[in-house]
């Protein structure tokens, strides 16, 4: 199983439910999947390739009630805050909340002991057996040292849940003043979402109100000419 966010921690448990023995490959150094939330990019530019592990921003809350985001046999529900432990009780929680759940998902049913951690897959490849074929799967341990730098290993078979969220993809459309200077200014957008924290005393709301009458001007200027 490639990657152990939400995807990956169910396909783990059922696949040893039906008596498997899956191995969960995480090139993070913990469970959670885009819902690890990095404060810190590791580069100045956010919408580089590798400046953060997902598309998340320190007050992004979900978009979903926590009732239709949980496991049918394991809710999504707010017991921790409840009990006193200080989460997030609200219908829409903050990404935390989803990582703390994913957390407990994983320790609820035993899955941390499946994962490799700070391991990133390379490559998979088919013996071309058809149907029945195996998987010879290439890894490599990230940052660690005295060890060969890739590893190969055969499996029965292959789950990809690694996402599409780790890298941005920024469209360059040549020739298109108005697609492009868009582009520009979502991602000025973008930098001011990931340091917002940074200025709490503004109300989230009102940033955003701004930002979109911001880009409605930028708009209209640019079809003006």
């Amino acid at each position: 199983v490639v990657g152990a966010g939400a995807a990956g921690l169910v396909a783990a448990r059922e696949l040893r439910r039906e008596g498997h023995s899956p191995v969960v490959f995480e090139r993070a150094a913990s469970v959670g999947g885009t819902w690890l939330y990095d404060a810190a990019p590791a580069t100045s530019a956010p919408l580089a390739a590798g400046a953060a592990h997902s598309s998340l921003y320190a007050s992004l809350r979900t978009n979903l009630p926590r009732e239709v985001m949980g496991f049918l046999d394991f809710p999504f529900a707010s017991s921790a805050a409840e009990a006193g432990g200080g989460g997030d009780t609200r219908r829409f929680p903050g990404h935390d909340e989803v990582l703390r759940y994913l957390e407990e998902f994983a320790r609820r049913f035993d899955l941390y002991g499946l994962v490799r951690f700070g391991t990133e897959v390379g490559r998979g490849r088919t013996d071309g057996g058809g149907g029945g074929g195996r998987w010879a799967v290439t890894s490599r341990k990230i940052g660690e040292k005295g060890r060969r730098e890739e590893e190969e290993e055969v499996y029965d078979a292959i789950v990809v849940c690694n996402g599409h969220y780790t890298e941005p993809r920024v469209a360059h459309i040549p020739g298109n003043l108005l697609v492009t200077s868009k582009v520009a200014i979502y991602s000025i957008l973008l930098e001011l979402l990931l340091i917002m924290d940074r200025f709490k005393e503004l109300n989230n709301l009102v940033l955003r109100t701004v930002a979109n009458v911001w880009l409605q001007c930028c708009d209209r200027r640019i079809q003006e000419g």
